[in-house]
């Protein structure tokens, strides 16, 4: 069903608004109403990375008067496969500075608010009061329930997506006027279930196809034309090449949202979603190792086995000398514990120390007492040990 438009119009458009957007204003669904009201609005977008990158260039194009993005962190070359607003010369650069001077280069007609910060408890309130709309782009499930909960309790329509490798998906969730993020997702993800695009990857045209879709989503939630994706969630396959839809129904036991709300404030959002499990965290207390103890460790030939537990293609990518590949799957399903040798130290490392510490869960409570894992992973290697090796 439609809605009314979120916002009023503005009171004109300037005669260099009028030939910037002619192309809206001949549409008749958005004329100079729906374009007034997109100068008008305002819109923040958590994120200038993969999804943030094209929602943010697209409704600067679009003509929506006041942009904000919240965004802490920098330019990384790893970016650059996928986060289009970001170029070469912006490495290092902090990504909402870099963001604001690419939307501005789109259009110099609107205004552009940077917030260099990190959204947490402490902040999202004020933050999202200041905007008539929410554009999600994150991709941890602490942050998605904190900005699902926030909005909820301020009343406030978002527009939501999500990527993982060639997979995408996108809704609108409005309390007001059907499900939350709750509705759909009420518990978080066991710890180490799904992967971050930095762990998993993702194909960096998804990014394009999923924030298109949440731009469209923007526009028409502001202007209050077509049928948003309020009770649907649109699912992308991108090597199937297909788009299906699967409806939402309002929980009536939603903790939030629902007859008989639980949570009337924000909770503590790391711990709930529990991003290492309780059995990971007790075998890496104590356990845990530094990239270069663990260098000493070789240098001094101590008798160690040492084991990398991340998938194929990111042994590929980069290793540590000496390592073993044995992925972490194959620790869970108990398969490799019979390829550990009992008269050697196992030393566990992953990417970055999470999916090290699931394993070595795993390991200590197959018997191997003196089992450690090395805490910050490869990357930690790469940058500690051997600056001259890749790193992802």
């Amino acid at each position: 069903m439609s809605y009314p438009p979120l916002v009023e119009p503005a009171e004109s458009l300037s005669i260099d608004e009028v030939r910037r957007y002619s192309r809206h204003l001949i549409i008749p669904d958005v004329a100079m109403a729906g374009q007034k009201r997109l100068k008008n609005s305002k819109v923040l977008a958590i994120g200038a990375g993969g999804l943030g990158s094209p929602t943010l260039m697209y409704l600067a194009a679009a003509g929506v008067g006041t942009l904000g993005v919240i965004d802490f962190d920098t330019v990384d070359e790893s970016n650059l496969q996928r986060q289009i607003i970001h170029g070469q010369s912006d490495i290092g650069k902090s990504k909402a500075q870099s963001a604001r001077e690419t939307v501005l280069e789109i259009n110099p007609l609107i205004n552009m608010i940077v917030h260099e910060e990190r959204l947490e408890n402490d902040n999202v309130f004020e933050i999202f009061s200041q905007y008539d709309l929410i554009v999600d782009g994150t991709d941890n499930f602490a942050t998605r329930y904190m900005v699902n909960d926030a909005c909820v309790l301020l009343n406030k329509p978002y527009v939501w997506g999500s990527i993982y490798r060639f997979d995408g998906q996108a809704s609108v969730f409005w309390a007001e006027n059907g499900p939350c993020y709750r509705c759909l997702y009420p518990e978080p993800p066991p710890p180490g279930m799904v992967p971050s695009c930095a762990e998993g990857g993702v194909l960096g045209v998804l990014c394009a196809s999923i924030g298109s879709v949440q731009a469209t989503e923007a526009i028409k939630l502001l202007t209050g034309i077509g049928e948003p994706l309020v009770g649907r969630l649109m699912i992308y396959d991108a090597l199937e090449m297909t788009y299906r839809e699967v409806k939402i129904r309002k929980d009536p036991e939603c903790p939030i949202c629902g007859k008989n709300p639980t949570i009337t404030e924000l909770i503590d959002y790391e711990s709930f979603c529990g991003v290492v499990s309780d059995e990971a965290l007790e075998a890496a207390a104590g356990s845990t190792i530094v990239p270069t103890e663990l260098k000493e460790w070789i240098d001094r030939g101590e008798n160690i086995f040492l084991v990398d537990v991340r998938e194929p293609a990111e042994y590929e990518i980069v290793s540590i000398p000496g390592a073993v590949l044995i992925p972490k799957g194959e620790f869970l399903n108990g398969s490799a514990l019979e390829r550990l040798p009992q008269d050697k130290r196992v030393v566990l490392y992953c990417k970055t120390g999470i999916r090290s510490a699931e394993a070595l869960a795993v390991v200590k409570g197959a018997g191997l007492a003196d089992a450690v894992h090395v805490g910050g992973g490869v990357v930690g290697w790469v940058n500690q040990v051997d600056p001259s090796l890749p790193s992802y």
